[in-house]
């Protein structure tokens, strides 16, 4: 049989689902318990606007956030732990007792420390001239 390889700048979702498939598929065996639950948490205004929000996955025992985001002019007014707080919360609900995330040298280290977070490893220069730090967190 012969397969063809493609490189896509957008790749489908049904496509990126057949491979998360695939791979729950191949850990069940050893897990027992699916894993990559999407769970977010978003903030919105009296209009229904997003103006905030987490995004992340449950996996097995662990969270693990993906994105957060709160707009410009809401920065520095608690709602960016109030989102993580909640999802935190709402991941110990799923069976969490761990969290991970990353982030950069030009972001929010200092938020995330506040929130009881440490570095468990760091690749510098990711980007360029930056670190990348990916960080950990034991849910109580």
């Amino acid at each position: 049989m012969a397969y063809t390889f493609t490189i896509e700048d957008a790749p489908r979702g049904e496509d990126v689902q057949v491979l998360s498939q695939g791979l729950t598929a191949h850990s069940l065996a050893y897990t027992q318990v699916p894993g990559f639950k999407p769970i977010g948490v978003f903030m919105r205004d009296e209009h229904g606007a997003l103006v905030g929000g987490v995004w992340g996955y449950v996996n097995w025992n662990w969270l693990f956030v993906g994105l957060v985001w709160v707009s410009d002019l809401l920065r520095g007014s608690g709602y960016g732990r109030q989102l993580m707080e909640a999802l935190e919360d709402a991941a110990r609900k799923r069976g969490c007792r761990y969290a991970h995330l990353d982030t950069f040298s030009f972001q929010a280290r200092p938020f995330y420390e506040g929130l009881g977070y440490e570095v468990f490893c760091t690749l510098d220069n990711y980007p360029p001239g930056h670190q990348r730090f990916f960080m950990k967190k034991a849910l109580k």
